[in-house]
């Protein structure tokens, strides 16, 4: 598997926030603007929590697989491989989404003073937290499963299948 790429993400990000931001200001001459759900930063945090979770029981498993404590259950590749699939899954969708509600509220932040549309503001801020810590939770799944000598062959590009 090839390892996420921080340029990828960023890219997705940018090119979202963008479309977005465009997509808005359109959408806000013409009419009224969608609005920003508030369970947007409410499902990327718990999804965040999830792939948080998944990193420490895998790497709490592979600790001990690897000192060679007496009852350690060892770790199937094929469910590390799993979930490090739903982590770069997650990252790549987070990122497209963190950029759609950040060009959403960079175009909200000229109407803060309509409680309405700040509130709306607030709501795609945090979700663009929540999408950061989400890419963040994959990142750091994605080190937990990656194998040690993954460094040396391939330059570093392949992770726990």
């Amino acid at each position: 598997m090839k390892q996420l790429r921080l340029g990828v993400l960023a890219g997705l990000f940018v090119v979202a926030g963008v479309l977005s931001w465009a997509g808005a200001r359109l959408w806000g001459s013409v009419g009224s603007l969608p609005s920003v759900p508030l369970a947007a930063p409410i499902v990327l945090a718990v999804i965040s929590v999830v792939l948080l979770a998944t990193a420490l029981a895998l790497r709490a498993r592979l600790r001990a697989q690897r000192e060679r404590r007496p009852g350690a259950r060892g770790v199937d590749p094929l469910m590390a491989a799993r979930a490090v699939v739903f982590g770069q899954a997650s990252a790549l969708v987070a990122s497209l989404v963190c950029g759609m509600y950040g060009g959403t509220g960079v175009y909200l932040l000229g109407s803060l003073d309509d409680p309405a549309r700040r509130d709306q503001a607030i709501y795609a801020g945090f979700s663009v937290l929540a999408g950061i810590a989400v890419v963040a939770a994959a990142f750091f799944l994605e080190r937990v499963c990656k194998l040690p000598d993954d460094e040396d062959k391939n330059d570093g590009h392949s992770v726990a299948a």
